[in-house]
């Protein structure tokens, strides 16, 4: 513990000297603290342990100095200290302001030329693995102007994979806001994962299945699914599950034929997705697919999306149906001549004759999602606007079912809720207030006129 703590207490001198001539000294007492954290857990513990400032000494000089060629040593450090324990480990470095450190990193060491990859790789490692963990981190992203950078290196680093997977798991935490999703989608990152996913093969599986849930999460956005939709990729994600499907004998690979599933899920939730899947004939595919995962109890998950994507893209028809859609004929005993009903009955039976109007209103998606962001900006602290905080707006209301008027009618059998009892003086005849007693137990004598 003395030696934890006097390396850090080294570290707090050197980033409180001007000079940067102590390049060498940091880069000393980080290869010390390295080698520690790596080989000790007391001293993975005692840094993120409450009350410690280990933590916070490192990002302050990740801040302060953001010298390269130690850099990279730092951030090892928080990945190892991470990784070891991600949840709790990563929540600390995030409230200690970690992501937005790590974040204005990335930005300086983008504009190096070349980049850094070894930095490069250590950033987006460790923003992926604290992403989870912040739920402002796509729009501090957007701030900070490093969306792109992500998606650069990848563009320019297809062949090197050590590079572009961690990249592509930081483009996938990105992806889950709805801005970031559309704005990255303009830039080409839908066309670009295609690139990497397909065709076939079953090397670097790893990285084709980050691929996949980047893709699907860019794809809920309704541009990307249009924008998918409109360069014949849902074809292409049904040839690409149904070649998994074929070699995939063994079921080693339920996840990535999973992930094209929820590719084709997303998709789908727009019309024109959908239509594009019924002329792919994706339909019977996936119909015939299930068919032969039914007896492999393992491969539910695969039988369950098909399913939903399915009934999600089944023509819907209205009752009566006098189709062989219908197992059910239900006639009318009237059917006139003319008319909307004569019209449904007369259609023939693979048209869809209900208007699917769901995306009607998607010119105007992007808009209120960026609308709905920047006032999310506006608020940086996260609030729920769900709850009613209100003591009097929780209280129930309680209402009379009669007004007091008619009420009034039952008050002679209940007089004592409206009669005053109170005690009569018999000397002076007047009424005296009415004090009860503690030890009375049996009823109250009222005294009447005769008594009195």
């Amino acid at each position: 513990n003395s030696r934890t703590i006097s390396l850090l207490s080294q570290l707090e001198k050197i980033n409180s000297d001007s000079v940067l001539g102590e390049s060498d000294s940091a880069r000393h007492v980080t290869s010390k603290i390295l080698h520690l954290v790596q080989s000790q857990e007391k001293t993975r513990k005692e840094m993120t342990s409450k009350g410690s400032t280990g933590i916070e000494v490192i990002l302050s000089t990740l801040e302060v100095k953001c010298f390269n060629f130690f850099g990279c040593g730092f951030i090892a450090v928080l990945l190892f200290i991470i990784m070891k324990c991600c949840g709790r480990r990563a929540s600390v470095l995030v409230t200690k302001g970690g992501t937005q450190i790590l974040l204005q990193l990335l930005l300086t060491a983008s504009k190096d030329s070349p980049p850094n990859e070894e930095l490069m790789v250590l950033l987006h490692t460790l923003l992926a693995k604290i992403g989870p963990k912040d739920k402002k981190i796509g729009v501090k992203a957007r701030i900070n102007g490093v969306l792109n950078i992500s998606l650069n290196l990848v563009k320019h680093n297809l062949q090197n994979h050590r590079l572009v997977l961690p990249c592509l798991q930081v483009l996938r935490v990105y992806s889950t806001n709805s801005v970031n999703a559309v704005s990255l989608g303009k830039n080409g990152v839908v066309e670009l994962m295609f690139k990497i996913i397909g065709p076939f093969s079953k090397r670097n599986t790893s990285l084709m299945k980050v691929a996949l849930d980047t893709l699907a999460a860019l794809l809920k956005s309704k541009t990307n699914a249009r924008r998918a939709v409109d360069r014949g990729y849902v074809q292409a994600l049904i040839t690409i599950y149904v070649d998994w499907h074929r070699h995939d004998n063994r079921h080693r690979y339920m996840l990535i034929r999973k992930g094209v599933l929820q590719c084709i899920k997303s998709v789908t939730n727009i019309k024109l997705g959908r239509k594009a899947f019924l002329d792919a004939n994706g339909m019977k595919i996936l119909y015939n697919t299930s068919q032969e995962c039914l007896a492999v109890r393992t491969l539910d998950p695969l039988v369950n999306t098909s399913s939903l994507i399915m009934r999600k893209c089944f023509p819907k028809n209205r009752l009566p149906l006098p189709t062989i859609k219908s197992a059910f004929h239900f006639q009318l005993p009237v059917i006139p001549a003319s008319g909307p009903v004569a019209q449904l009955y007369n259609l023939p039976p693979d048209v869809d004759d209900v208007v699917d109007e769901s995306d009607d209103n998607d010119d105007a998606e992007t808009e209120s999602e960026i609308e709905t962001e920047i006032d999310d900006d506006k608020d940086q602290h996260y609030k729920n606007d769900d709850i009613e905080t209100d003591i009097n707006k929780l209280k129930p209301r309680q209402e009379l079912g009669r007004s007091i008027e008619e009420l009034k009618m039952y008050e002679q059998f209940f007089p004592e809720l409206s009669e005053n009892f109170q005690e009569w003086d018999l000397v002076s005849k007047e009424p005296k207030p009415f004090v009860p007693d503690a030890n009375l137990s049996g009823p109250i004598v009222v005294p009447t006129a005769s008594e009195e």
